[in-house]
């Protein structure tokens, strides 16, 4: 087979997170079958799982976070209720006020300051991301790591929530959406409706149906926001043939769908569970079919029916074709993933192959901008640097506006190119390159780099420019804003 280089750049950047420096080879490996080497890691038995020691189960990491919380409030309790630590005495002198002598008072006892439990959640959360990152650094092309971003970023929550939203943020992520990144649609949709992370996010555990026995003393009512973001973000999309009598009616389906509190008094802490008492009794009318009341199984043949819905084969292809390809895909592509998805019942690993089969998929112009999270893993090996501290990855990020699994909104980070292609975010580009510029170790050659990254799809402008550099770090900044290492 001929060697194809410029094919190779598109497997490894549009598809992938970029070559990896070193003696990968990544570049030279891909230029011989782009294809085959990006539908490579879908055969992987472990490509998609991320399982390391120390990374917990939300159930178990549920009961870290009520442990801690309960020395939080312990300490602080103590503290109040501890004597007034003594000011250091002071001499009294003399000041003057105007013409006036006064005597100037020591200060008063002050409470002992509380002596805090070192903060599990923030360091879980630390942990969960160097993992994620570690993963996507050393990852052969990286194709399954991008689709998990990918469906993390749809199924979005945001760790800014609260101490659960960001403790468990990683694990919804490992146990939602990894084990379905290949899988059925559906199942996806399952597991992550029911998983606490989206619950807490969507503030369903606040829902009460108005005619269960909770909703009797009226205190709380029917929350609709995860039926609405189930719909509208998650399945169907804007225009996907549901009302708001709809919206209501899957909120009623969804009462009761919850998770289990420290006491553990409906199911291990931390954990799934359906509370009778607040689920909002009788059947109800969802998109033109009833379902009867069977509890739990109520909702879950409500999301599988949603799931298959034509409007969810249509919003879904749409999105995967927008973040791979273009922002505007061609027609027929999504004519094909469409009737893939609906032939195969949402089988996401045969939409999957299709979107890689697809000639549009390799032919579209490498005009898509990188996001700042793809570009900060693709800095990262191709300067071989497996990261030992999420820190730097964190500032990056939050100065780019992609802080990690903290999106402003529902609707989780743009996927567009004019978000993240505007004046100001080049610039800030620009000088994170230069700070990755100024840690450039010695014996790296910028122009080396830029074969390892490109070969013999770089440009003639591109090595002219890198070869012109007054620095290596100038270089090295330039070749991180070359169009073969921002596009895609």
């Amino acid at each position: 087979m001929a060697r194809d280089p410029q094919g190779a750049l598109i497997a490894l950047n549009r598809f992938g997170f970029g070559a990896r420096g070193g003696a990968s080879g990544d570049i030279v490996n891909a230029a011989s079958d782009p294809r085959g080497y990006v539908k490579a890691e879908l055969a992987r038995p472990q490509a998609v799982m991320l399982e390391l020691p120390g990374l917990q189960t939300t159930p178990e990491l549920a009961q870290a976070m009520f442990a801690y919380q309960l020395e939080v409030k312990t300490a602080r309790e103590a503290a109040a209720k501890a004597p007034p630590v003594e000011a250091e005495k002071k001499p009294e002198a003399p000041a003057m006020t105007g013409n006036t002598m006064m005597t100037v008072q020591p200060d008063a006892p002050k409470p002992p300051p509380a002596q805090m439990p070192p903060n599990v959640v923030q360091k879980t959360f630390r942990a969960e991301a160097l993992a994620r990152i570690q993963r996507a650094t050393i990852a052969e092309g990286g194709f399954v790591e991008r689709l998990v971003v990918f469906w993390s970023n749809h199924f979005c929550i945001s760790a800014n929530k609260g101490e659960p939203a960001r403790m468990w943020a990683g694990s919804f992520e490992r146990e939602a959406i990894r084990p379905h990144v290949l899988g059925r649609f559906a199942d996806m949709v399952k597991a992550v409706e029911q998983h606490p992370a989206m619950l807490f996010f969507l503030d369903n555990q606040q829902s009460i149906g108005p005619n269960s026995r909770a909703g009797q003393n009226g205190k709380r009512g029917l929350n609709e926001n995860l039926a609405r973001e189930i719909m509208e973000l998650h399945t169907l999309g804007v225009g996907g043939g549901y009302t708001q009598a709809d919206v209501t009616s899957l909120a009623r389906i969804i009462t009761g769908w919850t998770f289990a509190g420290r006491e553990g008094r409906i199911g291990t802490p931390g954990s799934f569970a359906f509370n009778a008492n607040a689920h909002e009794p009788g059947p109800q009318q969802l998109l033109g079919k009833t379902y009867e009341d069977t509890g739990v199984a109520q909702g879950e043949a409500a999301l599988a029916d949603i799931a298959r819905h034509p409007s969810a084969a249509k919003f879904i292809t749409l999105k995967l074709a927008q973040h791979f390809v273009s922002d505007a895909p061609p027609p027929a592509l999504l004519a094909r993933l469409e009737g893939v998805f609906r032939k195969t019942d949402g089988d996401l690993k045969a939409v999957t192959l299709a979107l890689l089969d697809s000639n549009e998929a390799w032919q579209a112009p490498v005009n898509k901008l990188r996001t700042p999270y793809e570009y900060l893993i693709a800095s990262g090996r191709l300067l071989a640097r497996i990261p030992d501290d999420p820190g730097r990855y964190f500032a990056g990020l939050q100065a780019l506006g992609q802080p990690l699994w903290t999106p402003a909104g529902p609707n989780g980070f743009p996927d567009s190119n004019a978000a993240w292609a505007v004046p100001e975010g080049m610039k800030l580009r620009l000088d994170i390159a230069a700070q990755i510029s100024s840690r450039l170790p010695e014996g790296i050659d910028p122009r080396e780099l830029l074969e390892v990254m490109a070969g013999e799809a770089a440009s003639t402008e591109t090595r002219q420019t890198i070869a012109r550099a007054e620095t290596r770090q100038q270089a090295l900044a330039l070749l991180l804003m070359s169009p073969e290492f921002q596009r895609r």
